[in-house]
């Protein structure tokens, strides 16, 4: 049988494609480090421990990275902060968005579904976007362009997507995180008729749900952190979707800080590929056990982890089950 031609490939989807497995050590290393701390109610060393672990991995790769979505700016995060320089120097340009521990609080209570986070993209392939809150929604594969839009009432999106799926707005679940600014936005989808699963955080794995099979989610919507909804849009980049954001400022400081990055229209709607382009992967593991991941599980030798990694270029998503012997420390060394 004549073997199928070669992917054509630019250099960066070369780069990519070599960094794949790297990206999954990534994030296998940083959730490894945070389950430590599950359980233990100290969500400020839970994520301290994940963002050591992470900043050590990424600053071992050959690349010239750069931290366009990290733990906030250089005055308040020490590591992996907005704009640090990770990697060996030596390589191809990377733009790199993170959340090293993304569900500290569930991390600490040892709740389901806190997750290492990472993507990489080719330079400027990220929006530089401002830890404020963003309204974003979220649908997944496969349904007409612009069938929600955040401009459009809540009755009037679930009609659509209905609509768009053949279903009844009954069948309809929306992914919400249970806060008090949502209580509006809750009242109208269940007037409307449509089902709520409610979330205590997550939405970058609530997002996500939107577009793999069998979670039952229909939708995603709300406000929740810009720097997710930049990770979310990386994820659906690869995965397919369609996913709109707006950034939420609540004074003129945050607006002065988002225009020194580079934000010139403050309540510009942003789409998945405005967030989101070019030769994006996507890579999360799972810390506690979730719908989603596996979390870390112990083991005589070490532990086990459970990670799922995209490819915008192939549009592939592997599900990758590594065991961890720490006696031989290939967490960190490998």
């Amino acid at each position: 049988m004549k073997a199928p031609a070669p992917h054509p490939a630019s250099e960066a989807l070369t780069m990519n494609r070599h960094f794949v497995l790297e990206a999954v050590r990534v994030t296998e290393q940083a959730a490894i480090a945070a389950s430590h701390w599950t359980g233990r109610g100290d969500n400020d060393a839970a994520d301290r421990a994940a963002v050591e672990a992470m900043r050590a991995s990424l600053n071992g790769l050959p690349i010239d990275g750069t931290v366009v979505i990290g733990e906030g700016e250089r005055d308040k995060a020490p590591m992996l902060y907005i704009g640090e320089r990770v990697g060996t120097g030596e390589g191809p340009q990377v733009d790199i968005a993170l959340d090293p521990l993304e569900g500290t609080t569930i991390c600490a209570h040892a709740g389901q579904g806190a997750l290492a986070v990472m993507a990489m993209a080719e330079k400027g392939g990220f929006l530089h976007a401002p830890d404020v809150y963003m309204d974003k929604i979220a649908v997944g594969p496969g349904l007409p362009e612009g069938v929600v839009d955040l401009d459009a009432s809540p009755q009037e999106n679930l009609r659509n997507l209905a609509l768009a799926r053949r279903q009844d707005i009954s069948d309809l679940m929306v992914v919400i995180l249970d806060r008090p600014r949502h209580a509006e936005l809750i009242a109208k989808i269940r007037e409307a008729g449509a089902r709520i699963q409610l979330i205590g955080d997550g939405d970058v794995a609530g997002v996500i749900a939107t577009a793999r099979p069998g979670t039952g989610v229909a939708m995603c919507y709300g406000a929740g952190g810009a720097p997710e909804g930049v990770l979310a849009a990386a994820a659906l980049r690869c995965i397919g979707g369609q996913f709109q954001g707006r950034l939420r400022f609540e004074n003129d400081g945050q607006i002065e800080r988002a225009r020194r990055m580079g934000i010139t229209d403050p309540k510009k709607k942003y789409t998945l590929e405005e967030l989101a382009h070019g030769d994006v992967i996507f890579t999360a593991t799972g810390v506690t056990g979730g719908s989603m991941l596996k979390g870390v599980t112990p083991t005589a030798l070490g532990a086990t982890t459970e990670t799922i990694i995209m490819r915008s270029a192939t549009g592939t998503v592997r599900t990758i089950h590594a065991e961890h012997n720490f006696e031989r420390k290939p967490w960190v060394t490998v």
